[in-house]
């Protein structure tokens, strides 16, 4: 398959201005592409993931990401469905900006560019803006644009509505003074697109450049992906820990798991059809949602990391947790109720690390031998939990019945 055959197969494709030309730059030249980032938030979410994946994957057949860090368009707020946006001041947009920034330079690396809207944007007077760019925009052509539409009945301010015309302009700029052919975004940013497209048409008239989408991220039920129990999926590893990542991925549905695999790797096709085929084999043994996981992990935190996630499971798997180094008990940390201990008994320590809700019921769980810290079983209600051996340190792990743990640090 040529390049954009394999931008197809692997779902990467809705909406294209010029697919001929689209196939043109894509499988012929080497070009510049972009992709833009708002700082709304201090992280990226795993959502964000399947165009970080592309710039890789394009990268690799040796095009050219640009990467916009939106450090003034997220000071005004792309459009949401259902209502506004609250304001960031400049200082914490550009705080967030920087931060995201690193966070990508830590997944893409070699030949990238790195360009931050602010730059550009904050030099524009209010004049220049509505005689050299706002001039170009028919107000009717902006309220039929989807994400408009979708507000018009709750109400949009003018900021948001101008949104779309700040989006443009960074379109134009990077096209005109770097040579910058194709925008790439999720489907919903498809009117923020060709409305870039039509600044560029009236401004330079004849020109090569295009805007694709793809579909967003959504499981097989058409739900919004990238939420767990306790919120988004973030790539910052202090938000969600490389072992949250690794198990969420590792728990994916079977429906779910060819299209993530082609979205959030850059495997090949071959590498994908060899991984499913073996999957079938034996799904009980999830070694399609392993490989997933495994794959996101290494390619969001690196190898160690990947190895970190991978001993916490088979320690909380198998109850040994005697060979974990300093890592994955900071990782166990943020995934098990973690108590600090001085002089409690077993008694009192179960109930702070809400492995019991009442000394009652922490007394019948020692009674019927549920419960052993490192291994070693407790039977006595009034056990010092102080003088157990410990497992790492300042570390211990208190368990009660097969697969409830938690972890204990001593003060």
């Amino acid at each position: 398959m040529d390049l954009y055959s394999k931008l197809e197969y692997r779902g990467m494709v809705k909406d294209v201005s010029q697919p001929e030309l689209a196939k043109d730059l894509l499988n012929n030249k080497k070009i510049k592409f972009y992709v833009g980032y708002d700082p709304t938030g201090e992280s990226l979410t795993v959502g964000h993931l399947v165009q970080i994946v592309r710039m890789l994957y394009l990268q690799k057949h040796g095009h050219i990401p640009v990467v916009l860090i939106g450090g003034a368009t997220g000071l005004i707020g792309d459009p949401r469905e259902t209502s506004e946006r609250q304001l960031l001041t400049l200082e914490k947009s550009l705080e967030n900006a920087q931060k995201i920034e690193t966070q990508i330079r830590k997944l893409i690396s070699g030949n990238v560019m790195f360009v931050n809207n602010y730059d550009w944007l904050s030099k524009i007077d209010l004049f220049t803006y509505l005689r050299d760019f706002g001039k170009y925009f028919n107000v009717s052509y902006m309220i039929h644009k989807d994400t408009v539409q979708k507000r018009l009945e709750t109400g949009i301010s003018y900021t948001e509505f101008s949104y779309m015309i700040l989006q443009s302009i960074d379109w134009l700029k990077l096209y005109q003074n770097e040579d910058v052919k194709i925008q790439f975004g999720g489907s919903d940013q498809w009117g923020n697109i060709t409305s870039g497209l039509e600044l560029i048409r009236k401004v330079v008239g004849e020109n090569d450049a295009v805007g694709l989408s793809s579909p967003l991220l959504l499981k097989a039920d058409g739900t919004k992906f990238g939420k767990s129990e306790s919120g988004a999926l973030w790539l910052d590893e202090n938000l969600t820990s490389p072992y949250e990542l690794y198990q969420y991925f590792l728990n994916s549905s079977d429906s779910d798991i060819e299209n993530f695999l082609k979205l959030l790797t850059i495997l090949e096709k071959e590498e994908i059809d060899e991984i499913l085929l073996e999957s079938s084999k034996k799904p009980e043994l999830r070694y399609a949602q392993k490989r997933l996981a495994e794959e996101v992990v290494k390619l969001v935190h690196g190898k160690k990391a990947l190895e970190t996630a991978l001993s916490v499971t088979e320690a909380l798997f198998s109850g040994n947790f005697e060979d974990l180094d300093m890592d994955a008990y900071q990782t166990l940390e943020k995934v098990l109720d973690t108590t600090l201990i001085h002089n409690e008994n077993i008694v009192e320590t179960l109930v702070l690390s809400k492995l019991a809700q009442s000394n009652r019921e922490a007394r019948e769980f020692i009674l019927n031998g549920a419960v052993s810290i490192n291994g070693h079983k407790i039977t006595e209600v009034d056990y010092i939990v102080n003088t157990t051996p410990r497992t790492f340190k300042n570390y211990s792990i208190i368990r009660r019945g097969k697969k409830k743990y938690a972890l204990i640090v001593f003060r």
